[in-house]
């Protein structure tokens, strides 16, 4: 049984990844040997099609591909944005970078909301595999299952709140418990109902319209985010939770979230999900000790 991981920040954790994929490629050891790394994703800074959170990266892009290439690990473009129009479809940067990704010799993809940009996509880059945004928010376990059985989609991320509906995840058949991607590590409150609202403020940035920022009214909203808060979330899926309640009934896709936090959280998920216990220090410290990196 095996775990498959898809990490944050593509382009704004460059520097952060360009450490962390080849000790994780070649010390092997320091790490579990039921977790693997799937894919890492992000947008760059300034992507029209751009959602969830707003790209910061400015890495070189074939830099980035050629690393993940370099280490046999996917790249995905999230490009969830949920208000594109017809117009928007012909922006030339997305467009390049789109077939940047196709072009590359390990299977790349693309998270999306829109309908739109899914049929541009099928239609322009048919070599690109597409995943279902948790930007959709889909609350309702029908509705999950609606857009598992949806042949377009590789992958399906399902609203973090779905996570413990084990009576019902446990009845999907095994191509839709494949296609299954969970969100593990979320922090936004449980019973948040501004969470749609939330994704669309990001949205209307990303395609340039001056508005203002989204104001969380959860109680520890103004806080940011916290990985002590996160484990304490309901919606929450640890390490022992993988091993011994989700790989057991047949799911093995699992994602963290992270783009809009700094390297030095990210590092600790990695720690977290994926290093064993006995040899975490030694890998904070090959990472720590590259005056390179920002961690902060």
């Amino acid at each position: 049984m095996t775990a498959f991981f898809h990490l944050p920040g593509l382009f704004e954790f460059y520097e952060l990844y360009r450490l962390f994929l080849p000790l994780y490629r070649t010390h092997r050891e320091y790490f579990y040997d039921w977790a693997e790394i799937a894919s890492v994703y992000g947008a760059p800074a300034g992507c029209l099609w751009g959602g969830g959170r707003t790209g910061c990266g400015e890495a070189d892009e074939r830099e980035v591909l050629a690393l993940l290439e370099d280490c046999g690990v996917s790249a995905r473009l999230t490009f969830s944005n949920s208000l594109l129009r017809p117009e928007h479809l012909s922006d030339r940067r997305c467009n390049r970078l789109c077939a940047l990704l196709e072009s590359g010799s390990v299977p790349n993809g693309v998270i999306l909301h829109s309908e739109l940009l899914l049929e541009h996509l099928r239609s322009h880059y048919p070599g690109l595999y597409l995943v279902s945004s948790t930007t959709k928010v889909l609350t309702a376990f029908p509705q999950l299952r609606a857009e598992l059985e949806r042949e377009e989609f590789s992958y399906v991320v399902p609203d973090f709140r779905l996570n413990k509906a084990f009576g019902e995840l446990s009845a999907l058949p095994q191509a839709l418990k494949d296609k299954t991607e969970f969100l593990c590590n979320e922090c936004c409150a449980f019973d948040c109902r501004e969470r749609k609202r939330c994704y669309e403020n990001v949205s209307r940035k990303n395609l340039g319209e001056d508005c203002p920022d989204h104001r969380c009214s959860a109680p520890e909203g103004a806080q940011g985010y916290r990985f002590s808060r996160a484990m304490e979330n309901p919606g929450f899926i640890g390490t022992e939770d993988i091993l011994h309640r989700y790989l057991p009934l047949g799911f093995s896709q699992f994602k963290l979230e992270g783009r809009g936090l700094g390297s030095a959280p990210v590092l600790e998920f990695l720690l977290y999900y994926l290093t064993r216990p006995e040899y975490q220090l030694r890998v904070r410290e090959e990472i720590y000790l590259d005056s390179m990196l920002d961690l902060f």
